[in-house]
């Protein structure tokens, strides 16, 4: 995050824009707004600024069913009755997530917006996404630098829940910003390789088995050690397209219920070791199916291509 967003104690001051994305089935709320600029009080910068309800926190359930909690009925039939609570303010906490100065990208990818089935051969990689990737990280649109911050322990080293630093194989263990570590039932955990230039499962060749074994090994007894939950209660998944354009693996628990766990999205760890050493080069000649939004820059240079539509 920028420094428009260092130590907020509160939203007061930001305006908003719009409403991006109103998630309901995830109690959850995307926004575009305006904040005041850290470097000028005369101008202000573009912020996404997500809002999610929090899970229930099972040590907090008497302090809701209390006097406390406040009600005002719905409807009322027989022994059925439906009311709207009203439950105290420190019970009743959310979520939100500011990304700020935020651009076009974020903007974008936050908002609501037409889903399409997109299939990316070899050719496809080589001559349209690699170009594309490519390019925006040369410009620095696509910014690592805050995932460098992390690897470098210029920032967020208290949220390190293990290191192995070795160059090529070693990785950093850390909590999602969408856990707040508060039940581990809702566990979401990365891992970040340290070795540079790989910016998703299409650079993962056979030299790479050892990295990945090695976060499937650690990675996953860190996680029994701390949070007492064993590797078969687990997804240990990569995104195809990712987020973001940095290796990175995602470990959340089975229970947990998360939009970018389907087919067309994610590929388990563990089958990506396993066609790694069937086929080293199994990645670099696959064709992946995978879903774009329609307002995503890739997707325009797949439609540019006459290739969105296959």
């Amino acid at each position: 995050n920028g420094d428009a967003t260092a130590s907020r104690k509160s939203l007061s001051g930001v305006e908003l824009v719009s409403v991006l994305n109103d998630k309901t089935s995830q109690k959850a709320i995307f926004v575009h707004g305006r904040i005041a600029s850290a470097k000028s009080e005369q101008t202000a910068d573009d912020a996404v600024i997500l809002l999610e309800k929090k899970p229930f926190n099972q040590s907090q359930l008497q302090e809701i069913l209390s006097s406390q909690t406040k009600l005002t009925v719905d409807l009322e039939n027989d022994i059925y009755s439906t009311y709207t609570a009203y439950p105290p303010p420190l019970v009743s906490d959310i979520k939100a997530t500011i990304i700020c100065p935020a651009a076009e990208k974020h903007i974008r990818k936050y908002m609501k917006q037409k889903l399409t089935v997109v299939r990316e051969t070899k050719e496809d990689y080589l001559n349209i996404t690699m170009p594309f990737l490519e390019k925006q990280i040369a410009s620095n649109v696509f910014n690592l630098q805050w995932v460098f911050n992390i690897l470098e322990h210029k920032a967020e080293t208290e949220r390190v829940l293990f290191e192995d630093d070795n160059k090529n194989t070693g990785f950093m263990l850390m909590p999602d910003m969408k856990w707040d570590r508060s039940d581990v039932k809702s566990l979401y955990v990365m891992a970040l390789p340290h070795k540079r230039g790989l910016k998703s499962i299409r650079d993962l060749t056979a030299e790479h088995i050892p990295l990945l074994e090695n976060i499937q090994t650690k990675g996953l007894e860190v996680i029994e050690k701390l949070f007492k939950i064993p590797a078969n209660e687990l997804r240990v998944y990569f995104h195809y397209q990712p987020s973001y354009y940095h290796l990175h693996v995602h470990i959340n628990h089975i229970e947990l219920d998360l939009p970018g766990t389907e087919a067309l999205r994610a590929h388990l760890l563990s089958d990506v070791i396993e066609n790694l050493k069937l086929t080293g080069d199994y990645y670099q000649n696959k064709t992946f199916t995978f879903v774009l939004q329609e307002n995503n820059f890739l997707f325009t240079e797949f439609a540019k291509a006459n290739k969105a539509l296959n």
